[in-house]
């Protein structure tokens, strides 16, 4: 009756737990300062600016700054109005959540202002958008199966090697697949993903060196949670999914990179990010295992009385058996 309940308990706060890490963060999506730009003459940048809320926050900037505030993804569009015209800017480097947000949120204010409005934005075809998000989780999971079936069919040297030759393997996989969608890369984007890969790969070998099967249990969660999150748009996600797992998941700065790559040709903190996973990875593989001691050595009493064992080969008490011998 005790196992019973025991493992419905379990059974009842697992499910409790990827509810609220996966689907809790869809369930409480809504927007919070969502961050726009907006250049326009005086007088209609004064009424512009009375239309920011707590949903979104309306910068009236210059043109220049506009577009540096584009480029560096600091903004998700910028609204430029002229005299009888208004023009609509998006980077197709940021989250396409958040541009289709801004779209249509610009589009709301230029037709409150009496303007017709033109979109001027490359428009990523929806592998293109599904593309950097899909890498990273393919990535992940490809790398996570490598290492189980190491542990599975009892490897115990070159790990690091299965990793690197997983990584290389899972890497020409997805960009194939990715390819026959219609979706190619640049060298550096390449390079991007074999580097993710491979620190993919390195950090799931050393926890499956030390935990086993065991390992399972984190590098699933993560696989479940991680994309949740990291596909949606910060601004749209309770503060709290932001602080606690927004903020640091690994997809997150691989979708993001690789969609930079993509569109713009550079990152920087993205290489660094990787490079530390990479290195956690080494560390783990390099770490000696601890072994658990398969038997105590068993000593002396003082008073001379010996501890009786079953000797499992005849299923005699150890000291019966060398009495009988």
């Amino acid at each position: 009756m005790r196992t019973v309940l025991v493992t419905a308990v379990a059974g009842a706060v697992v499910a409790f737990l990827l509810g609220l890490l996966t689907f809790g963060v869809q369930a409480t999506v809504h927007p919070h300062d969502v961050p726009l730009a907006v250049v326009a003459p005086p007088p209609i940048a004064e009424r512009v600016a009375r239309a920011d809320s707590a949903e979104i926050d309306l910068r009236v900037v210059s043109a220049d700054e506009a577009r540096n505030l584009l480029r560096d993804k600091e903004v998700y569009g910028v609204l430029e109005i002229a005299p009888g015209q208004a023009t609509i800017r998006l980077n197709p480097a940021v989250n396409p959540s958040g541009t289709q947000i801004a779209q249509q949120v610009l589009t709301g204010v230029a037709q409150g202002a009496g303007l017709p409005v033109k979109v001027e934005a490359t428009t990523p075809t929806a592998a293109e958008r599904t593309a950097p998000l899909a890498a990273s989780a393919l990535l992940w999971v490809g790398g996570m199966i490598a290492g189980l079936l190491f542990v599975v069919l009892k490897g115990s040297r070159l790990r690091w090697l299965s990793a690197v030759t997983a990584a290389v393997l899972v890497t020409g996989s997805t960009v194939g697949l990715l390819a026959w969608w219609g979706v190619t890369f640049t060298a550096q984007a390449l390079a991007f993903l074999l580097a993710v890969a491979v620190s993919f790969a390195l950090l799931q070998a050393g926890l499956f060196k030390h935990l086993g099967i065991r390992a399972m249990g984190v590098l699933g969660i993560l696989y479940l949670m991680a994309p949740a999150v990291a596909g949606q748009v910060p601004e749209l996600l309770n503060p709290a999914y932001k602080a606690v797992l927004w903020s640091w998941t690994p997809f997150r700065f691989s979708a993001e990179g690789l969609r930079s790559l993509m569109y713009e040709g550079s990152v920087s903190t993205e290489w660094w990010v990787f490079g530390g996973i990479a290195l956690v990875g080494l560390v783990l593989l390099a770490m000696k295992k601890a072994e658990l001691a398969g038997k105590k050595a068993q000593t002396d009493r003082a008073d001379g009385i010996v501890d009786v064992g079953v000797d499992q080969a005849d299923g005699l008490p150890s000291a019966e058996r060398q009495h009988t011998a």
